[in-house]
């Protein structure tokens, strides 16, 4: 979306669609259970990681959905623009906003790709998927993580994409 069209409002922007999944998104990384029932670290960087587990595991129902590819770029670009206002507000100035995006997006892209192959595979290769990625307070907890990933991975599998554009997941 051209500048011009933002300004002025000639276009509605095309990641608006998406906004509702994607605040669903941060509302189920937000749940305090992945921290006080599956060990989670309740800090910064445990709440970043559960941030991209939950976008991935979104992302990967789209990616099985088929022909999505703008879906999940949409989402990525609403993650960024989260991402990027939270480090300004944490007082990260310009010179080096724009490198840590890049270094969030290595991230998030290793963990896309760890995330599914471990989905498709056995759940002990997910266990340590969620050992190398995920800040956990109590390490022996990881199970636990994963019996909830799980879970939460077959409700969005049974959500249709309708509902979860409007951020809904399955119950």
């Amino acid at each position: 979306m051209s500048l011009f069209a933002r300004l002025f409002g000639t276009q509605t922007d095309p990641r608006e669609e998406w906004r509702g999944l994607w605040h669903r998104t941060v509302a189920e990384a937000r749940d305090p259970d992945w921290y006080r029932m599956c060990g989670v670290a309740d800090s910064i960087e445990g709440r970043y990681d559960m941030i991209t587990l939950v976008l991935t595991l979104v992302m990967l129902r789209l990616e099985d959905e088929g022909d999505m590819e703008a879906s999940t770029a949409r989402l990525t670009e609403l993650f960024v623009e989260d991402m990027e206002g939270q480090m300004r507000e944490a007082g990260i100035g310009d010179p080096t906003v724009g490198k840590k995006i890049n270094a969030l997006m290595e991230s998030l892209n290793g963990r896309i790709g760890a995330y599914r192959e471990a989905l498709r595979t056995d759940p002990k290769v997910l266990v340590e998927a969620v050992r190398r990625n995920v800040t956990m307070a109590q390490p022996d907890e990881a199970e636990a993580l994963v019996q909830r990933i799980a879970a939460l991975h077959a409700r969005l599998e049974r959500t249709d994409v309708g509902k979860l554009r409007a951020g809904e997941i399955a119950a």
